[in-house]
């Protein structure tokens, strides 16, 4: 299934990037340059795809999906132009960020401008449900960052926390595209759920994977140097795992040096190979895939339905990813 699902893809990305082009080539000349510049900078658009498959597996045929599935792209782009800022990321999927290339000032704004066109998108369809949907994605997701912002070198910051961050952040994006492809279908209470369960499963998975890659691909793969997540001061599972099976003495120095952003080049260098030899990372793999193991049992409520098993087959594989 998973050379059907690479099949439709290919098929859908044309249409979704003509939709992406036509909004963002509508947006003020002052805005237009930033906002292309993150969309060319390509992604996987798992949140459209995401959308229109949940929609048409719940029957609908429509191709009035294709703002809705762009306005969930248009959010997700708006949230990574003003991450690379918060996390002085200067690269973004191999590229100079945004604000290496525009300036912070210029590239917050035209994330705010993002935003907006997202829901100007939704709110054309006039219904209240797609809204709410939308605007609860946004809250979630700018909840989530601050937490996150909140817990930078917080070494007390544990697995009840993490979860609770990259669920805000990454994951509740993810249900909201599901959720609003079953709320344009008309479908009912119960799939709407579940579609939303589903998309909120997947989203922890595609995250604590992600998390993954920071300690376990390389730099040419991800697109950002390895070890980023340490060097920013940022707790992410892998690293929690890892300092909690440190000896007493050892953890105290580690931890002290990572609070204090002192830690020297050569350490973090250590800590990312030990993270990975000492089987944290594929400890967060096994956890990724059991999400998924969640979000596939989410979906027994959908008829049969071609659709159905690409959502499906989105699953497969993504615990292995590596980029």
């Amino acid at each position: 299934m998973m050379k059907e699902f690479a099949e439709y893809q290919a098929r859908e990305l044309p249409l979704i990037e003509s939709c992406l082009r036509s909004r963002v080539e509508a947006l003020s000349p002052y805005v237009r340059p930033t906002a292309q510049h993150v969309l060319d900078a390509g992604g996987k658009r798992l949140r459209p795809l995401l959308t229109i498959l949940t929609a048409r597996a719940l029957g609908h045929a429509g191709d009035d999906v294709y703002p809705l599935a762009c306005s969930l792209e248009l959010l997700h782009s708006a949230t990574l132009l003003h991450d690379d800022i918060l996390d002085g990321a200067e690269l973004r999927r191999g590229k100079p960020a945004a604000h290496v290339a525009f300036g912070s000032t210029h590239t917050i704004l035209a994330g705010d401008a993002l935003l907006a066109l997202a829901n100007t998108m939704v709110a054309a369809y006039g219904r209240p449900e797609l809204t709410a949907c939308l605007s609860d994605a946004i809250l979630a997701t700018v909840t989530g960052e601050i937490q996150e912002i909140a817990h930078i070198r917080d070494i007390g910051l544990g697995y009840d926390g993490y979860m609770e961050i990259i669920t805000g952040k990454t994951a509740c994006l993810i249900q909201s595209a599901c959720q609003a492809g079953a709320i344009l279908a008309g479908a009912g209470e119960e799939q709407v759920k579940a579609a939303g369960d589903f998309g909120l499963n997947l989203g922890v998975a595609f995250q604590l994977v992600d998390d993954v890659l920071d300690y376990a691909s390389p730099s040419a793969v991800t697109g950002k140097p390895k070890g980023a997540d340490i060097r920013e001061g940022k707790l992410t599972l892998p690293l929690i795992f890892y300092i909690d099976q440190l000896p007493p003495g050892q953890k105290e120095r580690f931890t002290k040096a990572l609070k204090e952003n002192i830690l020297p080049d050569d350490e973090t260098e250590s800590a990312v190979a030990a993270v990975v030899a000492g089987g944290h990372a594929e400890r967060t793999r096994d956890m990724a895939a059991d999400y998924l193991l969640k979000a596939r049992d989410c979906l027994d409520c959908f008829p049969d339905s071609p659709e159905k098993r690409l959502l499906l087959a989105a699953l497969e594989g993504m615990a292995r990813r590596e980029k």
